[in-house]
């Protein structure tokens, strides 16, 4: 079996997993595009564009079960390279509205008109170029994450103290990003975005191709995961997740190991927030708060730690469930996450997943 074969059939769950993500690529544009807005098959530009966000906060997640779940490294910092990557794409959408803006200056965005600038600060120089946004996309949080991991895992920084470290990470960037001074639209982030690639943002096709984006995104993500964790690096990546002493001990180098896949998983996560900002239309400081890092860990923890598609699935199903919470009773949504957290770790810690192995008896 090749290495292809083995990553798409070697696991049939995993291979069912992009079956179902390749159904709800087709059905859900197709049922937005032929069904008339009275029918019950009709899926509406809201409910599309809410998936479209879904399917990036499950790249997001399976981000996090790479290294979480197959190398035991708790981040709580992963929102802090979605931010990123979506700052990129967002920098980028912010360049193309021109003078259709508010003060009508098509070199500078709003914001800096407002607050007086003269010139675009050097930093922003090239995101008027899709392909170099894009290479920012990557290199924004994949340059952040190597440097932070080389400097943490070089000093063996390891369990709750890496994660604390990486939850002051993401605070720290937040706290820069809400100054007016860093460039960046301060408070209320960057928003107000016409086009992608020449194309309406509000057009129903354009939304249908970002959509579509996403959910390849997320295959894409999820075979080289796959990839990993069933080559031999994935196994010296379990092999430090379970008994990292004993790893170093027989000769491998434990921190070119932990650095190289917190790396990868920084760009997958800097990716995702690039597909989630012109779908949802803004990006602000907010997403680097730490509650939103902690959030990740219960999506991977309520899906199945260490599977993969159990992170993905865990992603959608808690906000499909905070969706509904934030709607008809936003205050107790907080108290339910919390709930939610306690109730899988005491009861099924293993996940849905997990849980569903149990009864199906294919083992814990």
């Amino acid at each position: 079996m090749g290495p292809l074969s083995r990553i798409l059939f070697g696991d049939r769950v995993s291979w069912l997993f992009l079956v179902l993500l390749a159904a709800i690529a087709i059905i859900l544009p197709w049922l937005n595009l032929t069904q008339p807005p009275d029918s019950p098959w009709y899926v509406s530009n809201y409910a599309l564009n809410l998936w479209g966000k879904y399917l990036c906060y499950a790249l997001l997640a399976l981000s996090v079960d790479l290294i979480w779940g197959y190398c035991g490294i708790l981040s709580l910092g992963h929102g802090a390279f979605f931010a990123l990557g979506g700052y990129a794409m967002g920098m980028y959408l912010m360049l193309q509205i021109g003078d259709r803006g508010v003060y009508g200056h098509p070199e500078l965005p709003d914001f800096m008109v407002f607050l007086n600038w003269d010139a675009l600060p050097w930093y922003w120089y090239g995101f008027d170029q899709f392909w170099f946004a894009m290479l920012m996309v990557i290199v924004a949080p994949g340059l952040l994450a190597f440097i932070f991991g080389w400097l943490a895992f070089r000093s063996r920084v390891t369990g709750v103290y890496f994660s604390i470290i990486t939850q002051a990470l993401t605070f720290a960037l937040m706290l820069a990003f809400f100054r007016n001074e860093m460039g960046f639209g301060g408070n209320n982030g960057l928003t107000d975005f016409k086009d992608i690639l020449g194309y309406d943002l509000q057009a129903k096709t354009t939304r249908i191709g970002l959509f579509v984006a996403s959910a390849v995104a997320l295959a894409l993500g999820f075979i080289a995961c796959r990839y990993i964790v069933t080559s031999k690096l994935g196994r010296v990546a379990v092999a430090i997740r379970d008994t990292e002493p004993r790893t170093r001990f027989i000769g491998y180098r434990v921190e070119r190991f932990k650095l190289w896949l917190f790396t990868f998983s920084a760009v997958l996560a800097g990716i995702a927030g690039a597909l989630y900002v012109p779908q949802v239309g803004i990006i602000n400081p907010g997403e680097f708060a730490p509650l939103k890092s902690i959030e990740l860990a219960v999506w991977v923890a309520v899906g199945g730690r260490g599977t993969l598609y159990g992170a993905a699935a865990g992603a959608i199903l808690v906000n499909n469930a905070k969706t509904w919470f934030t709607t008809a009773a936003p205050e107790f949504w907080l108290f339910a996450l919390g709930a939610l957290f306690v109730l899988v770790t005491v009861l099924f810690p293993k996940g849905i997943i997990g849980l569903l192995r149990r009864r199906g008896g294919e083992g814990s």
